[in-house]
Formats: C-alpha cells, structure tokens, sequence
C-alpha cells in the first residue's frame, strides 16, 4: 500500500488495483516507482541465457523459460506507469511463465520429447486464471494463483535432488534467495508506513529488492533443471 500523497507525473493518476510502499514520481516526472530500474535483472540475463541456450541446441522449452523470466519487461511498465493494463502486463505473464518452468520438469521423465498432458492441464489453467482475474480484479486471487505455482515447483524441485543430490546446493540456493525476497515483499507490504518515513531512501526499498531476489532465484531455478537435464542430452560440444 503506498503512502497517501497525490503525486502525478507523465502517465497521470493511477489506474491499477496495486500502488505500492514507493512514493510516486520522486525520482523522475516519467516513472512513478523508481523501483522500475531493479527489474532490469529479470531482463538482461534471461535474454543472455535465451540466446546460449538456442546456441548450445537445448529444446525450445528451455529457452522460453529464459525469455519467460524476462517478465521484467511487464513489471518495468507497471511501475513505470502504474496503468491498469501495465499491472496486466506484469501479472499475467507470471502465471504463464511459472507454467512453463512446471512443465519444464517434465523433461527430467522424458528424453527429447513432448507431453502433451501437462501442456494441455497447463494452458487450461493459464486460461481459467486470465479470465477470471480480467473479471474479478482482485489482486490476492493473482497472488494465490501465483503462489499454487511455485509450491509446485518447490515441491518438484525437492523431488528432483532426491534423484539428482548433486544437485543440492544449486535448489537450496536457488529457494533460499527467492524466499529471502518474498520476506522482503511482506515487510514491504506490512510495514509501509513504519519503515518508509525512516529516510533510509533506496536500502528500504523492498520490492525492488523483491525484483532483484526473484529474478535471481528464478535463473538460478532455470539453471536447475538445465543442470539435470544435460547428461541426457548427448549435444555435441561447438568447435
């Protein structure tokens, strides 16, 4: 919940269901949040893993896992503008872009090949939450659809390092840093007006944070199954 100032800046008075801790258009008369800079990890780095991927010859789920994190695009909208269809822009492709990672599991069972079952389950339920949500603009049915996903993948991923435990430090990691930012978006949330009039400026910006932690433990997710599932792929090293 942001703090209650009437601030307007270039993309006027905000129409999304979310405004947040971060006072708006501080920093620049173009941005509201200025958090919008910290998404650029959910860019960047998903692009650069998109593109080895395609390089190295891995199937083409893989790389739309990395260009699937690249949701750092819609978030950078939302907080730039704090327009309703920017918040859409943001939210929604976490709901598809989760999917994909859940499916990408799938590829531990079977070798270079493609199961129809759970991309089916998958698009009915990335459907079904699109339609409802553009319905019942209620951001904590967002939220717990979002968070149903990840419990999948914890859950997956644990199972995963039970066959593959060398592969322990990589999923411990990776779930650490993710919850570590999703702590920092509770405070964020609970405690807007305790920690925002400290002064502490951009160290008390916790949903950047969030940005940062997410986007990393998210990569270092999709490093994950790619680490499980290289030794079955045979793909010849490029001279």
């Amino acid at each position: 919940m942001a703090p209650a100032i009437d601030r307007q800046g270039y993309w006027g008075r905000p129409t999304s269901t979310l405004d947040w801790c971060e006072e708006n258009y501080v920093v620049s008369f173009y941005v509201a949040e200025f958090n919008t800079v910290s998404n650029l990890i959910m860019i960047l780095p998903p692009i650069c893993g998109a593109i080895q991927t395609f390089r190295d010859g891995l199937e083409f789920c893989y790389i739309c896992s990395f260009l699937g994190l690249a949701v750092g695009v819609g978030s950078w909208c939302f907080h730039m503008t704090l327009l309703y269809e920017m918040q859409l822009l943001d939210e929604l492709p976490m709901i598809y872009s989760t999917c994909v990672f859940v499916y990408c599991y799938e590829c531990f069972k079977q070798e270079n090949s493609i199961s129809l079952f759970p991309i089916a389950l998958l698009l009915i339920f990335s459907v079904s939450v699109t339609v409802v949500y553009l319905q019942w603009k209620e951001p904590v049915f967002h939220q717990v659809m979002y968070g149903a996903l990840v419990a999948c993948l914890v859950m997956r991923s644990i199972f995963i390092v039970t066959v593959y435990p060398w592969l322990k430090p990589l999923c411990y990691t990776s779930l650490g840093v993710f919850l570590l930012g999703f702590l920092l978006w509770n405070i964020d949330n609970i405690f807007c007006d305790t920690i925002l009039p400290t002064g502490v400026g951009v160290v008390t910006q916790f949903h950047a944070w969030w940005h940062i932690f997410t986007g990393l433990g998210s990569y270092l997710h999709i490093l994950l199954f790619l680490c499980g599932v290289w030794p079955t792929l045979h793909i010849e090293p490029q001279k």
